[in-house]
């Protein structure tokens, strides 16, 4: 009898996890997903972290959870690759340690993005401090383009110490770290030398990584025609790229309105121009008349950071709303935060929906009402709708869920 007790109770744990085929299904969203050129109703099925089916009709029976995302988009989990997350207490340190900084969870989930890029907050020197006390204990992936400069973000004086922008230390020092390390960034230097660009691009080069410019500053600005065709390679990226300030210059000339021909033949070249948005990098000025004149950003990002966040940039789904006002489709809107800058980052593992791919997913809303989206100088647009996040799926795990769609619920465990 025993035996035979024994014998019952694995069957029904055999017949258990069989009838549990999947461990979640998502259903009846449309589906966006940029690299596989979909953009139609689709369910998609999970099991152990992987997107494991892509189809029209999935049966849910069985799976361990759930979800309804109809009248959804469900894409690819978001990638932000500019932000500022080497955070810490010391008001000093600005973006390296700092508290200029803030926690990747903070912000990521509940916006649809699963993986962020630090933008040079750390340098060569203490890049380790940076992911022992950051990158290893997030549940956001966390990867970084790494600062020429060996003291990172850490404010001036520091950052113009031409000394230290030294491109063999962060080229040695990103191969260290190839998975986690996928750019170079220059940034905040404000003398007429190229130095800091040249050393980043050798790094580059060292690592078979793209650089990140964050330019502007020199008085007079220095030439982002000469930035793109002399300095740069395809691949090498612009960030703050409608930023209209005066310590830079501009895409978009200001009394034709129209974007410069050099910007236009840069971009087909292959210089990757990326939001950035910031706190006062981005001026609609800049934005509107580029979009409406074809010219899109390849990927849209948020430079997320302690004083932005609360200003006019407020968060990667915000950014992502203006672009779509201004007149960009939703499917490239969609692109630029996740096949895109997958691309630009070389981590073609990420922002696609592809059966075998990390289970990254995100559950959009595009709210329907009326809302006012407004630029760092007050210039304000109307917009019919928005981006809202439903949901986020981190590695297969549902970790953020606006109202409840999952069933079972995905409830948080008690902590002892």
């Amino acid at each position: 009898m025993y035996r035979l007790i024994r014998v019952l109770l694995l069957l029904c744990a055999v017949s258990s996890l069989q009838a549990q085929e999947y461990t979640l299904v998502i259903k009846g969203g449309t589906v966006i997903d940029p690299k596989n050129d979909l953009n139609a109703v689709m369910d998609v099925a999970v099991t152990d972290g992987k997107i494991v089916r892509v189809a029209k009709e999935i049966d849910p029976r069985g799976a361990v959870q759930v979800v309804d995302a109809h009248g959804m988009l469900v894409v690819p989990g978001l990638i932000d690759m500019h932000t500022h997350v080497f955070f810490g207490t010391d008001p000093l340190r600005a973006y390296d340690g700092g508290s200029a900084s803030i926690p990747p969870d903070v912000f990521s989930f509940r916006t649809g993005v699963t993986t962020v890029v630090d933008a040079g907050c750390s340098g060569w020197r203490d890049f380790p401090t940076f992911k022992r006390e950051v990158i290893d204990v997030a549940r956001t992936r966390v990867l970084a383009f790494l600062n020429i400069n060996g003291s990172g973000m850490r404010g001036n004086p520091f950052e113009q110490d031409l000394r230290e922008m030294d491109g063999k230390l962060a080229g040695l020092t990103a191969r260290q770290y190839r998975d986690i390390i996928v750019g170079i960034k220059v940034a905040h230097y404000t003398g007429p030398e190229w130095t800091p660009v040249d050393e980043a691009v050798k790094a580059g080069k060292l690592a078979n990584i793209p650089v990140m410019i964050d330019f502007g500053g020199s008085n007079p600005p220095l030439s982002i025609q000469e930035l793109f065709f002399q300095h740069l390679r395809p691949g090498d990226i612009f960030t703050h790229c409608f930023g209209q300030l005066a310590s830079r210059e501009f895409i978009v000339d200001t009394l034709t309105h129209t974007v410069k021909p050099f910007v236009r033949e840069a971009q087909q070249k292959g210089i990757i121009f990326d939001v950035g948005y910031g706190e006062i990098s981005f001026a609609y000025s800049q934005a509107i008349p580029a979009v409406k004149s074809g010219f899109f950003p390849n990927s849209i990002s948020t430079d997320i950071h302690a004083h932005s966040m609360n200003n006019s940039m407020r968060d990667l789904l915000n950014c992502m709303s203006k672009f779509v006002a201004m007149g960009m489709p939703v499917p490239e809107v969609i692109r630029a935060v996740t096949w895109n800058p997958a691309k630009e980052i070389k981590h073609v593992d990420l922002g696609s929906l592809s059966v075998g791919s990390v289970a990254d997913i995100a559950i959009l809303n595009l709210e329907k009402g009326k809302f006012g989206l407004y630029d760092y100088t007050g210039y304000r647009i109307e917009a019919a709708q928005r981006f809202v996040c439903e949901m986020t799926v981190r590695a297969g795990k549902i970790v953020y869920d606006l109202n409840g769609i999952a069933r079972p619920l995905a409830l948080p465990r008690p902590i002892h």
